[in-house]
């Protein structure tokens, strides 16, 4: 009752009047927080992309309250009625999305944030204020010095390297960048991997293959201090390198050897560019020279056949031979051109300012038509050969060619001297004038109207010669043509105008621009050379081609040896290897990066004393054993405290079963081979089984590199575990687990085939003996000695099969070898 009271005589105190000006004043100290906290916030981090001279990159304008609450691309940015779910602070604590993209504000701006959006985002009161619009009077599309200072965009340094409390577990300078943060957050390194499990680890790293039982035994009793280091430089030294991580770039720049589309019609000689990277890894070409060939050439001033087949990366894409808009198509083969160019060797996505201004990165669409203009000379992809192929001959094989032809010209005249008589009596029985064009037609038109009047008006003598004289003309071997290059190809030394396209649009064409390079990285204007009658092309992607591969550039150094360190650690340092924009991620590790970047130019720009550090540090020979109290602070393994478990490639699963099987033909390059496909893979084809070829056997056997790569029909194993999409440039494969994996494995054709081959393998080491049998199976596939236990195991399941499942011995041991090579030690790796 005394409470109730008090309340009653609050009521009488509180007036209308007290009401309305406490309000008033919790309003007025609304706007004071807001002009005096949030608005300095939001003039320096957020409306220089979201209101400043009406630019609203993704929609959204914070100039006002009620574009806030309207809000962008992703909907209101703030949500009244929940506001800890609003985008806004999602953006801000960096829970999904990233925003201000250039770092993360500091703890107390987004406290103050935070306070602004539970309060209900107040302006000034009831009449909003708009804010003060950054960088007053810049144009649209301007780069700001915010966006300059961006991580990616600097130069590139050396930095120091960091003191360690550990110095004992430094091998080299990577192990104290990774210690250095790992003794700061209070965590260890995990132990050292077992040497079994190292040997395999490096074996498929390096090779993509499986070490033999042999390589085991001999490096396990191997006890020098070098015996780890003299295993890294022979695997380095083996062929097999090149075809590992040539395939690797190949994932990169979208490597197929067909068109796509409903024909998905084969690229001629494309085989060629592979062959390239898998040499150029294997010669450890500088990195610098295998980007300046790619992109040019065929404008260098040392060209040879292999700069010609480089530049076959600019054939590589999905092309439309039946276009609606043919104008549209052929901007939409810059643009893949634009999209692998800049995402592959820069890190950037400048494709996606076709249209308008990059949404997120200080992109403008006038940059992505300067860098187009590199490119725009081009001739576009054809069933032309003088628009896509090039003669890449030497002089001795073209003297060969014409001796060839010589010889082979000289043996046709023989024969026509004998067949000319018999001939012309066939002749004089056609009628005029088809008689002239049959006399003066090939050969093979002769025979086609000739052969069938033989046997009527010859006699039998001399239809024996004539059948006789044809079949040694049939038996000239033919002279094959000489070598050609998918390759690039320009209109000549002028170059056409470029235009920014309004919207993208090909029908709609802005200001002129002249060739250039991203703004935002401060380069100086490219130099271009002056037309020359005597030149076949611009010489524009040649000055392209030099500023990228430039160690002043920022960027490609930083990306390469990124990328190098994903394919050994299952990620990169900087997790989106083709994003080093704003959306990208960040590197968890930036001064390591650097380090290793100027490393890498110091050294050449060359990639094998860059995996040599690399996998020599003990940062890679971590086991990848589990921790509670780093799983619990680290789950994601941002500071490499251990190694990642990584499944096996598709690629490396197909060709370890080939390895263990003892059936692998180890031949290297030429055109590619064709494997078995079931009919009803071929039937989903808009044209069933066209465009796939009949390889032998032996030709079956060779590495997954080489298969025939149909964009419209993947090779089914590896379609399944994950293989590279081929219409986009692919910088990092997703190894998935679901049903049809097993379902092939298990049951697939191939798996079968291979285990009938292990099977009849195994029997020809160690003859019939069960216990002997099951001991080198599980040997071979799991790259170490098996425990009596899982040899015990193995016989007893072959037991089972034969007494509770009525199956032979041969069916039996078949089944266990299938089983084997489903096991998940032989398809992942430690």
């Amino acid at each position: 009752m005394m409470r109730l009271g008090w309340l009653v005589m609050l009521s009488l105190l509180v007036t209308p009047g007290s009401s309305r000006g406490q309000d008033e004043a919790v309003e007025a100290d609304r706007s004071r927080f807001f002009k005096e906290s949030v608005r300095p916030i939001l003039e320096q981090h957020c409306l220089r992309c979201h209101g400043a001279d009406g630019k609203t990159r993704g929609g959204l304008d914070l100039t006002s309250r009620s574009g806030l609450l309207k809000g962008g691309d992703l909907g209101p940015a703030v949500d009244l009625e929940s506001p800890g779910e609003s985008l806004l602070i999602e953006a801000i604590t960096y829970a999904g999305l990233e925003m201000p993209p250039t770092g993360q504000l500091d703890p107390d701006t987004i406290a103050i944030l935070t306070d602004w959006v539970n309060q209900g985002v107040p302006y000034s009161g009831d009449d909003p204020d708009t804010p003060a619009q950054a960088d007053e009077g810049e144009p649209e599309g301007a780069i700001s010095d915010e966006d300059r200072r961006f991580w990616s965009f600097q130069p590139l340094q050396r930095p120091a390297m960091p003191d360690v409390e550990d110095s004992d577990w430094v091998r080299d300078p990577i192990d104290a960048f990774i210690l250095h943060r790992l003794e700061a957050a209070g965590l260890s390194p995990a132990p050292e991997a077992s040497k079994a499990t190292l040997i395999r680890r490096l074996c498929y790293d390096l090779t993509g293959l499986p070490p033999t039982p042999d390589e085991v035994e001999a490096f396990l009793a191997d006890q020098s201090p070098d015996a780890y280091e003299a295993l890294v430089d022979r695997l380095l030294d083996s062929p097999h390198y090149g075809e590992r991580w040539g395939r690797h770039w190949l994932d990169v720049v979208r490597y197929a050897e067909t068109n796509s589309f409903e024909r998905d019609n084969h690229k001629p000689n494309a085989w060629r560019y592979r062959d390239y990277v898998i040499n150029s890894f294997n010669d450890d070409k500088p990195y610098d020279r295998f980007v300046l060939e790619q992109l040019a050439g065929d404008e260098l001033d040392d060209t040879s056949a292999e700069s010609i087949i480089a530049t076959g990366f600019y054939r590589l894409g999905a092309w439309d031979d039946e276009p609606t808009d043919p104008p549209q198509a052929r901007f939409d083969e810059l643009d893949d051109i634009i999209m692998t160019t800049s995402q592959s060797m820069l890190g950037l996505t400048i494709n996606c300012a076709r249209c308008h201004d990059h949404k997120i990165d200080p992109i403008p669409q006038r940059d992505y038509y300067r860098f187009l203009a590199f490119f725009h000379n081009l001739k576009p992809y054809s069933y032309s050969e003088d628009h896509i192929l090039t003669e890449i001959a030497s002089d001795e094989e073209r003297e060969a060619h014409q001796r060839a032809l010589a010889e082979r010209s000289q043996r046709e005249a023989e024969i026509q001297e004998d067949l000319s008589t018999i001939e012309s009596k066939l002749l004089a029985t056609v009628p005029e004038p088809r008689r002239s064009n049959v006399r003066w037609g090939s050969f093979e038109a002769r025979r086609h109207v000739l052969d069938g009047m033989a046997e009527a008006e010859l006699s039998a003598e001399e239809l024996a010669s004539y059948r006789n004289l044809i079949e040694q003309w049939k038996a000239i071997p033919p002279v094959p043509p000489l070598p050609m290059a998918l390759s690039a190809r320009e209109h000549g030394a002028e170059a056409p105008q470029t235009f920014v396209l309004i919207r993208g649009s090909a029908h709609a064409p802005g200001e002129p621009v002249e060739p250039g390079f991203p703004e935002v990285l401060g380069s100086p204007e490219p130099v271009l050379p002056s037309p020359s009658t005597a030149s076949d092309s611009s010489g524009r992607r040649r000055v392209l081609a030099e500023w990228i591969a430039s160690p002043s550039n920022p960027l490609t150094a930083r990306v390469a040896v990124n990328r190098v360190w994903h394919y050994h650690f299952g990620r990169g340092i900087v997790r989106s290897p083709n994003d080093f924009g704003f959306q990208g991620d960040k590197p968890t590790h930036p001064k390591l990066l650097d380090w290793l970047a100027a490393e890498f130019i110091q050294e050449g720009w060359r990639f094998k004393p860059l995996h040599k550090r690399i996998v020599m540090s003990s940062t890679y020979r971590m086991s990848s054993r589990g921790n509670a109290e780093a799983l619990a602070q680290d789950p994601e393994n941002d500071l490499f405290w251990r190694f990642n478990l990584r499944r096996l490639s598709a690629e490396e699963f197909r060709d370890a079963m080939l390895v263990v099987t003892g059936t692998l033909n180890p031949k290297m390059g030429g055109p590619s081979f064709y494997p078995e496909i079931q009919k009803a893979y071929l039937a989903g084809q808009s044209r069933p089984g066209a465009g796939w070829g009949n390889s032998s056997k032996e030709e079956q056997a060779r590495r997954s590199i080489y298969i025939y790569i149909k964009r419209s029909l993947v090779t089914p194993i590896l379609a399944s575990f994950d293989a590279a999409d081929t219409d986009f440039s692919c910088p990092v494969r997703f190894a998935t687990t679901q049903p049809t994996q097993a379902l092939s494995t298990l049951n697939g054709p191939l798996l079968h085939e291979q285990a009938g081959a292990l099977s009849a393998r195994v029997r020809q080491d160690v003859g019939e003996d069960l216990e002997e049998r099951i001991r080198r199976v599980l040997q071979l596939v799991t790259a170490r000695s098996p425990s009596a236990e899982e040899i015990e195991r193995g016989i007893a399941l072959v037991d089972e099969f034969q007494h509770d499942h009525d199956v032979d011995d041969d069916q039996a041991f078949h089944l266990f070898c299938l089983l084997a090579l489903n096991l998940n030690e032989f398809l992942y790796l430690d």
